[in-house]
């Protein structure tokens, strides 16, 4: 893809993900009165789910849900395929999407992949401060935060009217990212000024306070943690897979975005991939190698708690939700 096509590409960056109100509209066309009815929604509180991986203590985080159009979103399959592949789950578009962050309690230090989107995505989102107080903890507990990558729904958490949430923690984030949302000459290349501000506003004082620590390769960033630069979505996209006692768990960002439809189809993009081509590609690699280690996945946008596993099925994939477990 050529950079000035990359850079207009992010213009589309939330396209489908609402502001304020306004994704909160009813799902219309020929399909519609056929669609199986939904539950109302009702207010929720902090979500929490607890496990272990190893010796290390891991919370799933919900930062909230929002309604997802998806027809809208999802490149490369026609919308009868799509609604097709959302009915055999129950489900419809829009679709409602899971926004997820992880805390990562290693005994001597507390991490937290993604921070969710903060006030950023006005009613939606917003509730991992809850979520992470739910759990036990406070913001200045955190040591480390591990960005996916810098969209505002992964981001947006780090910081309040200016202001360090976690002050301290020290970011950890693919330096392509950094080098692309950061740089301000990007905006008369294309790339939408709404995204740059977010990204100064909310990983700019981490900067500032030098207390960010960038990556380019797959290297270990901290005892048991490695970071693996997955570009594609964004320049900067990476996975961290974390290892202890012999377990292992890789936490996923932005590599699927709708389970019903990706799963079956690793070849659909959505159009905040920034390089569909990259992000396709990645994609296909990526399932391959998960399902043929089995090992536990934590994923950003899949229904809470977002965890499970990966089986080949036919040319496409299956997920496989992580049994649900309330005990010591």
């Amino acid at each position: 893809m050529k950079p000035h096509t990359l850079l207009l590409a992010a213009g589309l960056l939330f396209a489908a993900i609402p502001t304020g109100h306004a994704a909160d509209h009813k799902a219309t066309g020929p399909d519609t009165a056929q669609s199986s009815p939904q539950p109302a929604a009702q207010r929720s509180e902090a979500g929490l789910y607890r496990f272990t991986v190893g010796d290390l203590r891991i919370m799933a985080l919900s930062d909230g849900t929002l309604p997802l159009g998806i027809k809208p979103l999802v490149k490369g399959l026609p919308p009868d395929r799509i609604d097709a592949l959302l009915a055999e789950r129950f489900e419809r578009d829009p679709l409602e999407t899971s926004i997820n962050a992880f805390l990562i309690d290693t005994g001597s230090r507390v991490l937290l992949v993604d921070t969710g989107a903060g006030q950023l995505f006005g009613p939606y989102g917003g509730k991992l401060p809850f979520s992470l107080a739910a759990a036990g903890y406070r913001p200045d507990q955190v040591t480390d935060i591990l960005l996916t990558h810098i969209h505002t729904d992964h981001s947006g958490g780090l910081a309040l009217d200016g202001r360090m949430v976690f002050a301290n923690a020290t970011v950890h984030v693919g330096q392509p990212d950094i080098d692309f949302f950061l740089n301000r000459d990007n905006i008369a290349r294309g790339l939408q000024p709404r995204l740059h501000d977010e990204a100064v506003a909310t990983v700019g004082p981490y900067l500032k306070a030098g207390k960010v620590k960038p990556f380019t390769e797959k290297s270990e960033i901290l005892p048991g943690v490695t970071a693996i630069p997955t570009p594609g979505h964004t320049p900067g996209h990476a996975f961290y897979r974390v290892t202890s006692r012999g377990e292992t768990i890789e936490f996923w960002g932005d590599i699927i975005h709708v389970g019903p439809v990706q799963f079956p189809h690793p070849e659909a993009t959505v159009a905040f991939d920034i390089d569909q081509d990259a992000a396709r590609a990645q994609r296909r690699e990526r399932f391959a190698e998960e399902a043929d280690s089995g090992q536990l996945t934590a994923a950003a946008h899949l229904s809470f708690p977002g965890l499970g596993r990966l089986r080949r099925d036919g040319d496409g994939y299956r997920w496989v939700p992580v049994e649900y477990r309330n005990r010591q």
